[in-house]
């Protein structure tokens, strides 16, 4: 990171901005061109390591993409926000974001995925009794990334 001055390392922080972002934008390399796509994530940490989860349809580009590669980049955001000044040159923007790279998977046990959807859910939605049945449970593929580095940059 070029600006040390404006990284966050602390993990507490960290977890404070992922719970304050409302999207994670997944990032794949698809035959040399990037192809990244926005998702709605649930966040873990489990025995020191760290997983975001999404849900998806079962096929498709995405799908695709993580049987093909196993890896994905990802990039939150959040506290947006234009600081205006009388020469053009001198604006500049806050913001909080997190960026990084792991290992991505498709969740193959039932009690998995029922852990995913339920990270999802009180991510989106706050905590509940979520429970997650039938025919729209079974059709929706749980995605797994387990962060192997990331960065955290605040500019306040």
């Amino acid at each position: 990171m070029r600006r040390k001055d404006r990284e966050i390392t602390d993990p507490g922080k960290i977890r404070e901005i992922i719970a304050a972002c409302d999207c994670c934008r997944l990032g794949f390399c698809d035959g040399g061109r990037a192809y990244i796509v926005p998702l709605d994530f649930g966040f873990v940490e489990r025995d020191g390591r760290c997983s975001f989860y999404f849900h998806s349809a079962k096929e498709g580009r995405k799908i695709d993409l993580i049987r093909k590669t196993g890896w994905a980049a990802f990039e939150l955001d959040t506290g947006h926000e234009v600081v205006s000044d009388e020469i053009a040159c001198e604006y500049t923007a806050r913001f909080q974001s997190v960026m990084g790279s792991g290992r991505v998977s498709l969740v193959e046990t039932p009690e998995e995925k029922q852990a995913g959807l339920t990270a999802i859910m009180e991510h989106v939605a706050g905590p509940g009794d979520w429970t997650f049945q039938g025919a729209a449970a079974n059709a929706a593929a749980v995605i797994r990334l387990d962060v192997e580095e990331w960065t955290c940059k605040v500019h306040a």
